[in-house]
């Protein structure tokens, strides 16, 4: 007997199936939702664990080629890293980047050097550290040792690793051996492969059968006798070049576990955080620190000046380990700022820690200096980069440009923000990482560069082009930290006291420091109104002798201070001499033509100009907000010679001294009588007849004919006191007299 179906039965099966389909079309879709999440941007919560999960990283650099003590200074360097090795967590990386002084060949090494490093790195005692052999550039020669010593290798794509043999006429065992040894330690490349690299005469195969393995030449014939090995396939063949690309060595053989070209993308290929790839000089120690000001402008005496200083530190038995860089420029000369810029970077960031402080600016290529330091640090309005006292022309400044990125590159940054300092036209854009979330500021030029390029986001362009504030620098990561006064600088990188200030000898004479008193635009104005209220008294007055002389001691100051300031050369002061020529000649010499007094005058006025300001033409913003100051000399020559007529005529004649000199001028009520009584007077009856000065006539004055007291007026020359006078013209009130010359 069958049992009937039931139809509740069927419709509550039928209900209970699309509800579990339902339920799983909804699993599936929040499946893909969170796979597009984390392709796109982290959350928050899992970003903070990828931060925690962060192992922590130490970046020693390898100097190619090793030669000398290069072995000993690297073991102490790794000695000390590992002492200072605390906590459980991830193992550290231990990241050694194996780099050739500039100018200097990859190869060369020393294989008893290359290999007493390759030893050490693949003992027991590194076993608590990750070790990663980075390689930005070629790698040949012995160098390859303690390559092939760690358990991991990153190379930029077009660098090359191998020709170990290189430097050896003939590969003995001894050599043979010990890279046998060093390869199967660590087994990052295949034995046969790494004897490939050694010797250019072997010949490499690869062998797929039950897994890939690679053989040489003796063990592939071994194996082809044994009927194995026919799908061997050659590597290298002997003879050809044994050198491989960083390409070839991930893409076809996976050996290198990552490709990257710079520090950033090192960090982002072991997922550590950005800039976090540098090492600790002191280690935990003290810091040995030095301190050198760069102040004012930027020029070729203070640059080979602070050359000169950092070789010399470089030198002493207690070599510094931190050099801060003290920074108030507006720049002055991107040549000068390059030089020391490349110095800076140069130096050993395992050995020493470089830091630019900046209280208030560097503007222009004074930038390029801060820059090239390991870190920056400014207070938070102070101003980096933008306009500055030079501006570079479209030449000058592309050349520039590939400077700074070849320095940027050199410090492990991007390079686009770095341009962008002294580049105002440099388009600068934020990116996001779709897969790490990490923020970072590319040109579009810099974007191309990338090998992940697809995966960064645009998500807006930055304002540049008048340089950064403390705080907007902080924001894109170019600022370390900002401090408000250099105590919390102090405090930032625990230094007990203010560093050692290195300073130009020059800088410490009294010379130097009257020199800087007297250029300040205050100082600088005052000296210009003197000079110029003194000149007009001794013109007003000629024979004086003290306003000239003041005037000259003025002129004279205001130009020398500016000289060895750096603003005057010799054309401001060849401008202004020859400028006073020309007014001289128009006002004695050749009067009324106009010419000489005008075009004296500019020159005056320009070279004045000229000498408060480093530039001619302003072509920027900071030159045009420069240029009201050096106006403003102008003005207090102006205001010089508009208070000096005032004060000859008002007050001199009332005080008590230089009322001898000159006389007072006639009150109001005086001057109308006497002009009343003087269009009644003829005079002359004075014609031809001989007086004597009662007051200098410069040129008009007193003069007393008898018992008559009448003014009269010179013909041209300046006649002094007491002196014997002759009238030769009388044109109704105008009296007009020479001198008499001594008659024989």
């Amino acid at each position: 007997m069958t049992r009937a179906a039931d139809p509740n039965r069927n419709a509550n099966w039928r209900i209970w199936m699309s509800v579990t389909l339902c339920f799983a079309a909804l699993l599936l879709m929040a499946a893909n939702k969170s796979d597009d999440t984390a392709d796109s941007e982290l959350e928050p919560a899992n970003a903070r664990k990828i931060e925690s999960e962060r192992p922590s990283a130490h970046l020693v650099q390898v100097p190619l080629p090793i030669t000398g003590t290069v072995d000993l200074q690297l073991k102490q360097k790794i000695d000390r890293f590992l002492s200072e090795l605390q906590g459980n967590g991830p193992r550290p990386l231990l990241i050694l980047e194996f780099t050739a002084e500039r100018g200097k060949e990859t190869s060369g090494s020393q294989f008893e050097r290359s290999l007493s490093i390759a030893r050490y790195l693949s003992s027991s005692r590194l076993g608590r550290v990750r070790t990663i052999a980075y390689l930005p550039e070629d790698v040949f020669g012995h160098a390859v040792l303690p390559v092939l010593a760690c358990e991991e290798i990153i190379m930029h794509p077009d660098a090359e690793l191998g020709h170990a043999g290189i430097d050896e006429e003939f590969l003995d065992e001894t050599i043979r051996n010990d890279y046998k040894q060093i390869a199967q330690r660590r087994r990052v490349i295949p034995v046969a492969f790494a004897m490939g690299m050694l010797d250019k005469d072997e010949a490499v195969y690869r062998l797929t059968e039950n897994g890939v393995r690679y053989v040489l030449t003796d063990e592939l014939e071994q194996l082809q006798k044994e009927g194995q090995a026919n799908d061997a396939k050659t590597v290298k063949q002997a003879g050809q070049s044994p050198t491989f690309s960083g390409s070839e060595l991930r893409r076809e053989f996976q050996f290198v576990s990552h490709l990257a070209k710079d520090h950033k993308e090192l960090a982002t290929a072991l997922k550590l955080a950005p800039g976090s790839l540098e090492g600790d000089p002191s280690l935990g120690g003290e810091w040995r620190a030095v301190q050198i000001n760069l102040r004012g402008q930027v020029n070729h005496k203070t640059v080979n000046w602070a050359q000169q200083a950092l070789r010399q530190q470089m030198q002493t038995r207690e070599k510094p380990n931190f050099i801060c860089v003290w920074i108030d420029s507006h720049g002055g000369s991107p040549e000068d700022s390059v030089r020391l810029a490349y110095q800076l970077a140069e130096l050993d960031a395992d050995m020493i820690r470089t830091v630019a402080y900046i209280p208030f600016q560097a503007l222009g290529d004074a930038s390029i200096i801060a820059m090239a330091c390991d870190h920056v640090v400014m207070q938070g309005e102070a101003k980096l980069g933008g306009p500055g006292v030079y501006q570079m022309r479209k030449r000058e400044l592309e050349a520039t440009r590939q400077t700074v990125k070849d320095i940027a590159k050199l410090k492990g940054r991007d390079w686009s923000l770095s341009v962008a300092m002294i580049d105002p036209a440099a388009q600068v854009y934020r990116y996001k990482h779709a897969g790490t979330g990490d923020t970072r500021y590319f040109s579009q030029e810099e974007l191309d560069e990338q090998l992940d390029q697809d995966r960064w986001k645009n998500e807006s362009e930055l304002k540049t082009s008048h340089g950064l504030s403390g705080v907007k620098a902080s924001e894109y990561g170019i600022v370390k930290n900002l401090a408000s006064d250099f105590e919390q600088f102090k405090r930032l990188y625990s230094l007990p006291a203010d560093p050692e200030t290195i300073k130009p000898v020059w800088t410490d004479m009294w010379v130097t420091k009257l020199a800087e008193f007297l250029a300040r635009p205050g100082i600088s104005f005052l000296l210009l109104f003197a000079a110029w209220f003194c000149l007009s008294a001794e013109m007003a007055q000629p024979g004086l002798s003290a306003p000239g002389f003041a005037a000259s001691i003025c002129f004279l100051l205001f130009f020398w201070s500016h000289f060895l300031n750096g603003t005057a050369g010799w054309l401001e002061v060849l401008l202004f001499l020859f400028g006073g020529v020309c007014i001289v000649l128009e006002i004695f010499i050749i009067p009324g033509i106009g010419v000489f007094g005008i075009g004296g005058a500019i020159m005056v006025v320009a070279s004045i100009v000229l000498a408060s300001q480093s530039f001619v033409i302003p072509r920027n913003s900071y030159q045009f907000s420069q240029l009201p100051a050096s106006l403003s000399m102008v003005l207090a020559a102006i205001a010089g010679i508009i208070v000096a007529f005032v004060t000859m005529r008002k007050v001199l004649p009332n005080a008590p001294i230089f009322n001898r000199m000159m006389l007072a001028p006639p009150a109001e009520d005086e001057l109308s009588e006497r002009s009343q009584r003087e269009m009644l007077a003829d005079l002359d009856y004075l014609g031809g007849k001989r007086g004597v000065t009662s007051t200098q006539l410069t040129p008009s004055g007193k003069a007393r004919f008898g018992d008559e007291l009448v003014d009269v007026i010179s013909n041209g020359d300046v006649i002094h006191k007491d002196v014997d006078i002759m009238v030769t013209e009388v044109l109704g009130n105008r009296v007009v007299v020479r001198r008499i010359e001594n008659e024989d």
